[in-house]
């Protein structure tokens, strides 16, 4: 079995989704990313193509496993409005060392932050504001691997 790809709209609960995930690996390390209340934000809005998405991710996530050699990895993203202060993704990774688990979910976050095919909009209490650009920090980030 393969790392696990889900693609929601609505929020998940990481409890449950990590209930027994890396069982018998040395290490778990998670990383939930928020919707930040930056500039009068309200909220974000994601848009995404469903089943391109999900095979994008699930490739990437199997990269990951091969190359640091991975025992689990999970990637929840959520598309639709999502309010200020709310879950949109969340990776998880498992390991027999430590140091693997960081580096894996790094990884995999470096990718979904510049790669991943979601498309953000940004909506401030006068409404939508405009598409979200990459940013030359995420895109430098990828340089590290």
């Amino acid at each position: 079995m393969g790392p696990r790809v889900i693609v929601q709209d609505a929020p998940f609960d990481a409890a449950s989704l990590l209930d027994g995930f890396g069982a018998g690996a040395g290490a778990v390390v998670t990383f939930s990313g928020l919707v930040r209340a930056d500039d009068g934000l309200v909220a974000l809005e994601i848009e995404h193509y469903p089943g391109m998405t999900e095979a994008a991710l699930s490739d990437h996530a199997r990269n990951a496993v091969e190359r640091f050699a991975l025992t689990d990895a999970l990637v929840v993203h959520r598309f639709g409005r999502i309010e200020v202060g709310a879950a949109i993704m969340m990776v998880a990774t498992a390991a027999p060392h430590r140091r693997a688990a960081f580096e894996a979910a790094d990884f995999l976050m470096d990718w979904l932050k510049s790669r991943a095919p979601f498309w953000k909009r940004e909506i401030g209490a006068e409404g939508p504001r405009g598409w979200v650009a990459a940013k030359d920090a995420d895109e430098a980030a990828l340089t590290r691997w």
